[in-house]
């Protein structure tokens, strides 16, 4: 039986990286062919479930045909095998429970039998606590209980085993292994690691949480304790090192996953190490992590280490070259010592689910969801597999089930049988869907479009996990996120007013206002139709009159604070807001804070947002769904019968999936001749034969029938010199020919990888870095339960003959954008299918409210979902007239949007750039930073990257508008559409000279009204030292190629000559030439995003706002200026009365290593909210290269300006209209057009942040240098920041072996 229970190994999971979710059947020559799981669910008469699979179609033979596991026929005259039947319920096992166990609630889905004998199943849906101990140990079990008790109508007490007689299966999803890890509440584990990097895991890649808190605070490690290891390989890479490199030596094998040699330095000594488990055994740490270097290629210490530690009695043992068989230590680590940490406890947590049923339970399939979206047994559910366990099962329920009715009605509605052409027509209608699941505290976004789009690393709790999981974004933005007006601007989340005491509206004390506490405001929550479970006695309704107190509360604080600023600069008081546009400014500005991560998974991977569907689920899902997809131009959302417990549901439509993957080494195609590899490939794909018999085994033992299972080859792809791997599945089209059918990996890669970056990387060879095989056992199905009412061409004839609008359950007021108005509340169970509700409405679905708004018509479908149709051609109306529309005063909400969307053209380019650029500076290092400017250079918005970066790149726009301007030097040639600026001079702007940047005007009807810019720091640009960083260089000639500017691109034409020419000195042109390009990419991505903007709202209204947003930037550091002088006022009052100046100045100096004095004289004036940096007093320019350019100082400047306000604000071109800044021409702060520079940019700026920071007391020093390391040779330069360490503050410690002040990169692996 799949899932028999059976005792939990007191080893680790081998179970490798997890894959896209998709089905795999037939065979080219025993291995091609590719299925895409669809997953569409049909009933038919007698109530049988069938599925269609095989979207594409598997090619058998060279020919495709399409597999249908139903009893039907399907056209092609397959006869249906005992393999391919739909998977009915087993006799007297009629009970099938999906259960999501998530942090607050549990989520019940049961199929039980029909109310007669022979009719089709029913279903129960149930929400309970998940930690009740007064009452049940195990919410999941208590859920099962109760739901036999009373379809069966026989008692079941809660002390008695829970009975599994009538039970089929059990699928679950779980938070417990997440949540352990975000308290730290895991299993005691120890880690063993190489000899001499017992803290390698520890300083990780050195990067921060926040760049701009000087507070720096890591989460803890999750093992307690270390082991050393004596041992040591090395690699031996034959294209670097030649064949004959230690030809004959004894301790070089071959016997790797590879093929690849390696050098055994240091053989693993286990008797020396057995009496080091043996004491940790003693300490009570029975959990054991292990990484060596290069286990991904030799994984035999490993497995040693291994079986000692099984053998010596440990209940966990994680090895990292068996759960991650991947390149780079640090995220393997982390995986590793993540499973052990946390196994434990997900088993802990089994065992309890487990315990409490009878001894049937052998005979019941239990299994759990894991973070790819397959299912696994019990026995093999993990702990670094479990951490998207509940959101997964999400994510299914809604890829698989949205606008299911739609493709499945085309056609004459004959549901008695299914064929291959009518398979192949209903799945090629499937648009693309965009997952918006919105709770408490969160919102989780995520996209599908006939597979799981997955990555295979991401960072969870401070900790990196290496494993494919399902690609689901999460922004701390959901029902409990907290309401704050701050500098004029509305902020909702990231802090939360959590459930106790929670939303004001829950009546338990509440002072904070919420998201959900707007939605209660605006009659969009209506308290009727919620249970009576608030309050201190959790047995009152919702508080709506204490909401509305709270709204005027602050309303009233809100239009104060907005009356004090316009008088403050003079200007007219404005418009009072009413308390309802309060509420609503806020769930706008939710609603665009959503919007933000949508755009992200969407518009960075060349995706149309305003193209996919828009599956709105979760507690707070659908109340937003119609107002977030209108301000993405998305035109349908679909709303889940079940939407509010989705993540449950979807674990009844998911398959159990088994995966395995192994590392590779090898060159599929020629970048030169694009010739294919033939070699490589077969050795690929035998590799690939030899996983597929292992998964496909593994699916055997858990009592799959093989004809009932599937599997698919994946190869992990890159370009030679990038890091930028595709896993890409093997797809077929109908007319290929054997030759042809081999360049079907090579031509996915290349269009997977235009389509994300804009261009492809010419004449590179483009590897295989892993070789994975998933496999799926097709299991049973929940059931898809139509409700009541017309279908098809019955509903069609319906809405002729039957003209009576459906009758409401009550009306109530509801607040739109064009006011109150008289709204509808339906019960959707008093709603037959086919009805089409008109907005504005209210439905209550059961698990959730959705608010269907003016313009929106929701239909009814005939299994209870909803359809909505979004009316966007008014806003496409609307804005026919935006350019000649004058610009209206501020308005506060809008003004929170807009600085939304400019910071997410800035961050949308940095993801670009580090997506595709080539040097490990950009790519690993994150030495990057993105831009967009106003047409004077102004700047509107710089994405967090590197704080070094802030602001100084204003200064290089604006030397190329000087420059190409009316009197400049480039006036004639000008700047004109198509043109793309390349420059890195610190006189024009520049840091130093590996930091180059891409300047890019942005055109309107041949007006520049924008700029973008991105500045990367280069692996080399010549000079004296590979790496372009040359520590004892004193003139700027040795540090490599100096630009002030160069036309890379002239009016469109790419200018290859002259940039092989400009960068003829570098060791690595081919590099600089692709991070070049990477960077042009980005502008462009920005450009795009800036014209989709403009073509949104008219262009006036778009530089108003750019406008609007410096003021407010210069607003907040005003008041952060204010309040500091006022407090420092107050202070020197007590310790000079005599001293009545209006002004506060205060002085700090510090000394580099040859005695050089850097000076600074700080006046802050509190009635103004000003401040004045005066470095008068700093030394001259010294005969090295730690003198700064004056963009350095700035930085330097605007950095700790951002930490001490102390709050999001955009950093753009206000933050420094309060300052000025006065450095002495001639010192090293202000240094000559030819002085060595190299330096100031990774010293001397830490010094002047120290100086700052120390003037306002705000911590002690930090170590004062960026620690750079350098080496290489004529071919290559490599070049290192390593961090040290952060001073302490008021109120805490400091931090070592860490980045701090202005270094916001990370370590490199």
């Amino acid at each position: 039986t799949p899932f028999m229970r059976a005792s939990a190994s007191p080893m680790a999971s081998t179970s490798t990286a997890l894959g896209p979710m998709a089905s795999r059947s037939g065979s080219r020559r025993g291995l091609r062919g590719i299925c895409l799981r669809q997953g569409l669910l049909r009933c038919v008469p007698g109530g049988v479930t069938t599925r269609v699979d095989a979207a594409d179609g598997v090619r058998v033979g060279g020919a495709r045909s399409f597999t249908v596991r139903a009893s039907a026929s399907s056209s092609s005259g397959e006869t249906t095998t005992e393999s391919q039947k739909p998977t009915q319920h087993k006799q007297n096992r009629p009970f099938r429970f999906c259960i999501d166990r998530g942090g607050t609630f549990t989520d019940v889905y049961a199929e039980v039998p029909g109310p007669t004998p022979g009719s089709p199943p029913s279903h129960r849906t149930l929400k309970l606590l998940s930690e009740d101990p007064a009452n049940y140990e195990s919410a999941p079990r208590e859920g099962i209980r109760r739901v036999l008790e009373s379809v069966l109508g026989v008692p079941i007490p809660r002390n008695a085993p829970v009975p599994t007689e009538k039970i089929e299966w059990i699928r679950m999803g779980t938070t417990v292994a997440t949540n352990a890890l975000l308290e730290r509440k895991g299993a005691r584990t120890a880690l063993v690691v190489t000899k001499g990097f017992s803290d390698l895991l520890k300083i990780g890649n050195q990067s921060r949480p926040d760049i701009f808190d000087l507070r720096i605070d890591k989460p803890s490690e999750l093992y307690e304790q270390t082991v050393e290891v004596d041992e040591r390989v090395r690699v031996l890479p034959p294209d670097v090192l030649g064949g004959a490199y230690l030809a004959g030596d004894s301790r070089v094998t071959k016997h790797t996953t590879t093929g690849e040699s390696i050098l055994v330095e240091k053989s693993l000594d286990l008797e020396a190490l057995r009496p080091k488990l043996r004491a940790l055994l003693r300490d009570g740490v029975k959990s054991l992590a292990v990484v060596l270097l290069h286990s991904y290629v030799f994984p035999d210490h490993e497995k040693k280490i291994g079986e000692l530690a099984t053998e010596l009695g440990f209940e966990q043992v994680s090895l990292s070259s068996q759960l991650v068989p991947m390149v780079r230590a640090v995220p393997r680590g982390h995986t590793a010592s993540v499973d052990a940490y946390l196994t434990p406890k997900t088993k802990e947590y089994l065992d309890l689910f487990l315990s409490g049923f009878d001894d049937g339970l052998g005979d019941v399939a239990v299994s759990f969801m894991q973070s790819d979206g397959g299912l696994t047994p019990a026995s093999r559910f993990s702990g670094y597999k479990a951490i998207l366990s509940g959101p997964a099962g999400g994510v299914v329920g809604y890829a698989l089930t949205t606008l299911e009715d739609e493709t499945e009605t085309e056609g004459n509605g004959d549901d008695a049988e299914i064929n291959a052409l009518g398979n192949k027509k209903r799945t090629a209608k499937r648009a693309p869907v965009i997952g918006f699941d919105m709770g408490g505290t969160s919102t989780d976004v995520s996209r599908y479009h006939g597979r799981f789009e997955q990555v295979t690393e991401t960072q969870t709790a401070g900790v990196t996990i290496q494993a494919p999981q399902l690609d689901i974004t999460t922004i701390a933005a959901g029902g409990g996120s907290a309401l704050t007006f701050k500098s004029g601007t509305f902020r909702v989340g990231p802090e939360s007013v959590g459930s106790e005491p929670g939303p004001v509206c829950y009546k338990k004390g509440g002072t904070k206002l919420s998201v959900t506490d707007a939605n209660v405001m605006l009659g969009r929550i209506v308290p009727e139709y919620f249970p009576n479970i608030f309050g201190t006695g959790e047995n009152e309704p919702l508080d709506v009159h204490a909401t509305r107190v709270a709204f005027e509360l602050e309303t009233d604080a809100i239009n104060a604070a907005l009356a004090e600023n316009a008088a403050r600069n003079g200007e007219q008081k404005p418009t009072e807001l009413s308390t309802e546009d309060v509420a609503l400014g806020y769930l706008r500005v939710a609603n665009e804070t959503m919007c933000r991560p949508i755009r992200q998974i969407t518009e960075s991977k060349g995706h149309e947002t305003s193209n996919h569907v828009l599956a709105a689920f979760g507690g707070a899902g659908p109340q937003h769904a119609c107002s977030v997809a209108r301000a993405l131009g998305i035109k349908k959302v679909f709303v889940h019968r079940f939407c509010g417990i989705l993540s449950a549901y979807g674990m009844g439509l998911a398959d159990v999936v088994e995966e395995t993957q192994l590392p590779f080494v090898g060159v599929l195609c020629d970048g030169v001749s694009g010739t294919l590899n033939n070699e490589t490939l077969d050795r690929a794909l035998a590799l690939a034969q030899t996983l597929k018999t292992t998964v496909v085994g593994d699916l055997c033992e858990q009592g799959f029938d093989r004809n009932a299972t599937r599997s698919e080859i994946f190869l992990n792809l890159r370009y030679d010199g990038t890091d930028t791997a595709m896993m890409i599945a093997e797809e077929i089209s109908e007319t290929e020919t054997e030759t042809e059918v081999s360049f079907s990996f090579v031509r996915a890669f290349k269009q997977q990888f235009e389509r994300e970056y804009g261009f492809d990387l010419a004449n590179r060879d483009l590897r295989i870095d892993d070789v994975r095989v998933r496999g799926t056992g097709v299991s049973g199905l929940v059931r898809r339960e139509p409700i009541g009412g017309c279908f098809g061409h019955e509903m069609d004839q319906n809405k002729k003959k039957n003209k009576i609008a459906p009758t409401p359950d009550t009306t109530k007021q509801v607040f739109f954008d064009n006011g109150w108005c008289d709204t509808p509340i339906f019960l959707i169970e008093t709603l037959p299918s086919g009805v089409v509700i008109r907005g504005p409405a209210v439905i209550m679905n059961g698990t959730a409210t959705c608010v269907i708004e003016p313009g929106c018509d929701a239909t009814l479908t005939r299994f209870g979902d909803l359809n909505i149709a979004v009316d966007v051609a008014g806003l496409e109306n609307r804005n026919e007239t935006k350019e000649t529309s004058q610009p209206t005063p501020v308005d506060p909400v809008n003004l929170s949007i807009f600085s939304n969307r400019f910071m997410g053209i800035a961050e949308q380019m940095g993801r670009t750039l580090q997506r595709t650029a080539v040097s490990t500076n950009i790519k690993e290092r994150l030495d990057f930073s993105c831009a967009l400017f106003a047409s004077d250079g102004g700047l509107v918005a710089n994405a967090p990257h590197v704080p070094v970066h802030l602001g100084a790149m204003s200064s290089t726009v604006r030397w190329q508008i000087q420059f190409y301007g009316p009197g400049g030097d480039g006036a004639r040639e000008g700047l004109n559409p198509g043109d793309v600026l390349v420059t890195n001079h610190p006189s024009s702007g520049g840091s130093h000279l590996p930091d180059i940047t891409v300047v890019t005007p942005v055109f309107r009807d041949d007006k520049i009204v924008f700029f973008v810019a991105s500045r990367g720091h280069h692996a080399d640009v010549g000079g004296s030292t590979p790496g372009s960083m040359p520590p004892f260089s004193k003139h700027i000639s040795e540090e490599g190629i100096a630009v002030k500017t160069f036309k890379l691109v002239n009016h469109g034409v790419y200018d290859e000559k002259g940039v092989n020419t400009l960068f003829k000195e570098s060791r690595r042109i081919e590099d600089n030439v692709s991070d070049l390009n990477a960077q042009t990419a980005a502008n462009k991505r920005g450009i795009f995003l800036i014209n989709e903007l403009i073509d949104e709202h008219g262009l006036r209204v778009v530089q108003t706002y750019m406008r609007y947003v410096q003021e407010n930037a210069e607003l907040a550091v005003r008041d952060m200026l204010r309040a500091t002088g006022k407090r420092l006022v107050e202070t020197r009052s007590l310790e000079d009365p005599e001293n009545h100046s209006p002004t506060v100045t205060l002085r700090s100096t510090d000394r580099m290593d040859d005695g050089s004095v850097v000076a600074l004289e700080l006046t802050i004036d509190p009635a103004s909210g000003t401040a004045h940096f005066d470095f008068t007093g700093t030394s001259c320019e010294v005969f090295g290269n730690w003198n700064a350019p004056t963009a350095v100082t700035s930085a330097a400047v605007i950095y700790v300006i951002r930490c001490l306000v102390n709050q999001e604000i955009p950093l753009n071109e206000g933050c420094l209209r309060p300052v000025t800044i006065t450095i002495p021409d001639g010192t090293f702060l202000s240094p000559s057009e030819n002085a060595a520079v190299v330096g100031g940019n990774v010293l001397t700026s830490q010094r002047v942040t120290d100086v700052c920071l120390y003037a306002f007391g705000a911590c002690a020093n930090a170590q004062g240098c960026m620690n750079n390391l350098t080496f290489g040779n004529d071919s290559f330069g490599y070049y290192e920041t390593i961090g040290g360490g952060a001073g302490a503050g008021p109120s805490w410690n400091g931090a070592s072996g860490t980045q701090v002040r202005v270094s916001g990169f990370c370590v490199s692996q």
